[in-house]
């Protein structure tokens, strides 16, 4: 949860940069800030928000051209009847959005409008080509009263769901306070976060009880969630991320790649952080004393990493993919630092190791590489996704590696034996089946909402 940001996918360190414009954590630093001198200090800093914003966009973290929509100022015009309102706040989360949108959509009358509001320029990129009459994104306002009320008086949501751990303070008051019926869909909630939670119960009821449910990604966030208060809201059905779709894969730029690796043996590491980096690079010098032409696609979980990682794996020989470089046959590392292409970069890679598991992280989402059959490899801490760890491992489609020695032989094991390579991936896939019952519940609980809701 934001609102201890040790649930963040990259283990609770904001960008600095964000300030709190993307930030706002109640419990952050361990301490607790009671909600209304949170409520007090964000109305103060609203005359320096647009600033902030200005500065983001520098830097582009922002897009200046829909600036407004962060301050509370839609740029598009409410449609006449009902309204779902659903928000996630980046890429990770705008799979899931498509996936609830569509199903949403498809079981409501025509009446119903979709809104999904994100707060990364790469969100919104991702979700443009869905969106049409009754399917809209905008920017999700920043968390000032202003701002905040600004956006509420403009859409007046019918029901309002939120997309794992992104929960900021004013917004969940204002949509409480309205009487907006609310749902959280694959909670997070870590140790860590629920301790500080813990040391602040009153606080935590309060913003919780805005949700008429809770979804949680895993067993464990359940038991965090309730033993916190909400009891019967708890729905214990697993993780949502089990029914998203697959990411999309630019088929040209996978034909290209293709031709570029030209048949050689190839492994991913998929969104790496600078603690993982070393492991995999040290992995990778012992797979090419096995295999000489084995190239590692390397993918950072932040992109502006790249020149950082190539100073790194200078005496391999390496190309980044931002630069519109293809891996040359010298290449044995390729940097693929760059944004929404990691199902284009998945489908051409067999063997996936998922990062963010070597270095306290708690590891990102293996179900998005077992989509396209690739054998999945991860390091010991799965923390984030225990749920689909279990299932896949238990299926027999992932295994674990306990330090770079292991994963070098695991991936010259799987690179050298095609046929063990394919059955780990097919039932890594197998696993994952046609997996829709959490998101058939979450669905459900929406339009059950919708349908009790005074007509506009």
């Amino acid at each position: 949860m934001t609102v201890g940001i040790a649930d963040r996918p990259n283990g609770g360190r904001p960008d600095p940069s964000d300030g709190p414009v993307a930030g706002g954590p109640v419990a952050g630093r361990g301490r607790g800030v009671p909600l209304t001198l949170y409520r007090w200090a964000a109305g103060l800093l609203t005359p320096v928000v647009p600033l902030l914003l200005d500065r983001r966009a520098r830097r582009n973290k922002e897009d200046p051209a829909r600036r407004h929509e962060r301050l509370g100022a839609p740029t598009l015009a409410r449609p006449p009847g009902r309204l779902v309102w659903m928000h996630g706040a980046s890429v990770g989360e705008s799979h899931v959005l498509g996936v609830l949108a569509d199903a949403v959509l498809a079981g409501a009358g025509d009446d119903v409008t979709v809104l999904l509001t994100t707060q990364t320029l790469t969100s919104a990129r991702r979700l443009q080509p869905l969106t049409g009459p009754r399917l809209l994104h905008q920017f999700a306002p920043v968390d000032t009263p202003q701002a905040v009320a600004g956006f509420l008086d403009h859409w007046r949501p019918d029901v309002a769901l939120w997309v794992e751990s992104e929960l900021w303070p004013n917004l969940l008051g204002e949509v409480r306070r309205r009487g907006i019926p609310a749902l959280l869909a694959n909670g997070r909630m870590s140790a860590r976060s629920h301790r500080r939670w813990r040391r602040f119960p009153g606080t935590a009821r309060r913003l919780l009880s805005t949700f008429r449910a809770v979804f949680p990604a895993d067993h464990q966030a359940a038991g965090r969630f309730s033993a916190l208060g909400l009891g019967d809201g708890v729905r214990d059905t697993g993780n949502l991320k089990l029914s998203a779709a697959t990411l999309i894969v630019d088929e040209a730029a996978a034909a290209e790649l293709r031709g570029a690796i030209a048949g050689r043996p190839v492994w991913l590491a998929a969104s790496t952080h600078h603690e993982d980096e070393a492991p995999v690079l040290e992995a990778h010098v012992l797979v090419r004393a096995s295999l000489p032409d084995a190239l590692l696609i390397m993918v950072p979980r932040h992109p502006d990493r790249g020149p950082e990682i190539l100073a790194q794996v200078v005496p391999e020989g390496a190309a980044r993919r931002s630069e519109g470089a293809l891996p040359r046959a010298t290449d044995g590392v390729y940097i693929a630092d760059t944004m929404g292409e990691l199902g284009t970069l998945f489908s051409v890679s067999p063997v996936v190791f998922v990062a963010g598991t070597f270095g306290g992280h708690g590891g990102h989402n293996p179900i998005e590489p077992a989509r396209f059959g690739a054998a999945i490899l991860h390091g010991p801490d799965m923390t984030n996704f225990v749920d689909a760890a279990e299932a896949l491992g238990s299926a027999g489609g992932a295994r674990q590696v306990a330090d770079a020695a292991d994963l070098a032989a695991t991936v010259v094991e799987l690179l050298g034996d095609r046929s063990a390579c394919a059955a780990l991936g097919a039932r890594a896939r197998a696993a994952l089946g046609r997996n829709t019952a959490v998101r058939d519940a979450v669905v459900a609980q929406i339009l059950d909402l919708l349908e009790r809701s005074p007509c506009p």
